[in-house]
């Protein structure tokens, strides 16, 4: 099934993300995870691929099982990190022997040790070759990762828009953003791309905060700013686990019924291989059904 087909229906594209465990008891909680958040019926989920394309055959594992044994439709990650033009193509190839009809094309993080990126001898440079080279020879559906607060190389908000209308162009069908935790920095993102021509879907990326060093650190590393009101109330909590992860899920509760009720087409969820946050988030959404009251066309526009 290509998720690009699911947009555009009456309700909206919910969808989890999740990554490759390093460890028997790490696998046991994604599994458990992919169980317990099947029950929420998710339009796909996707798993993604280790800095460096260090998880490129759990990668294709993690898809295919999922597909197989849960009955999910899974998107892979993938990268042009660390590889050549061949090795790309023998990747996708893989993907698409084991029935992968849908892919997340990232230019990709530097290998683990190193702060830099370098496009590898043979390979690629941008993630819009990397649309380029899929959407030539292989037919899946092909999304792409966009940045709300800009993305942390980018040289300025305008080049980074510019950046990805290319890989848009290029044909990524649907775009995911990077989490980000004022949705008028969303909103703005939108209308900023609709302007310049970007048309497809912005699915806004969401993270429910249940650890305050864990999303200090995740915020950091990919340049979301935690707004200073949302800032104060994790301090307020700090020191009991048990209230930040409350008021966490109640904050991205509210974040996403805001950003429904402003006719984002979907929400898709950074769920750490946990489900709790994220069943509690998406239960109370399809009960409250904030879609129902949509009000900005512009937002939903696909």
């Amino acid at each position: 099934m290509r998720i690009d087909d699911l947009f555009g229906r009456e309700d909206p594209v919910f969808s989890f993300e999740f990554f490759p465990p390093k460890t028997p008891e790490g696998h046991a909680n994604l599994f458990r995870a992919v169980e317990e958040l099947r029950a929420l019926d998710p339009a796909f989920v996707s798993v993604t691929y280790g800095a460096g394309g260090s998880t490129r055959d759990t990668t294709i594992d993690l898809v295919t099982r999922i597909r197989r044994d849960y009955g999910l439709e899974a998107m892979a990650h993938f990268t042009c990190v660390g590889a050549t033009v061949d090795e790309l193509r023998a990747t996708l190839d893989g993907f698409r022997a084991a029935g992968v009809e849908n892919v997340l094309a990232l230019r990709g993080d530097p290998p683990a040790g190193e702060t830099e990126w370098r496009a590898t001898e043979g390979g690629l440079e941008h993630s819009s070759q990397l649309v380029d080279l899929i959407a030539a020879d292989y037919d899946f559906a092909i999304a792409g990762a966009c940045f709300p607060e800009t993305h942390i190389h980018a040289a300025s908000p305008d080049d980074d828009l510019r950046h990805l209308k290319e890989k848009v162009d290029a044909g990524v069908s649907f775009l995911i953003t990077q989490l980000f935790f004022d949705n008028a920095v969303y909103e703005d993102f939108v209308a900023r791309a609709r302007a310049i021509g970007i048309d497809v879907p912005i699915v806004p990326g969401i993270m429910p905060i249940t650890n305050v060093s864990q999303i200090e650190r995740i915020t950091q590393l990919c340049g979301s700013d935690l707004p200073a009101d949302l800032r104060a109330q994790l301090d307020a909590r700090a020191e009991d686990a048990e209230a930040v992860l409350d008021f966490g899920v109640a904050y991205a509760t509210l974040q996403c019924a805001e950003l429904l009720a402003m006719g984002a087409p979907g929400v898709h969820f950074y769920t750490l291989n946990r489900s709790p946050a994220t069943r509690a988030i998406l239960s109370a959404l399809k009960l409250s059904r904030p879609w129902d009251r949509a009000r900005h066309v512009l937002v939903r526009s696909a």
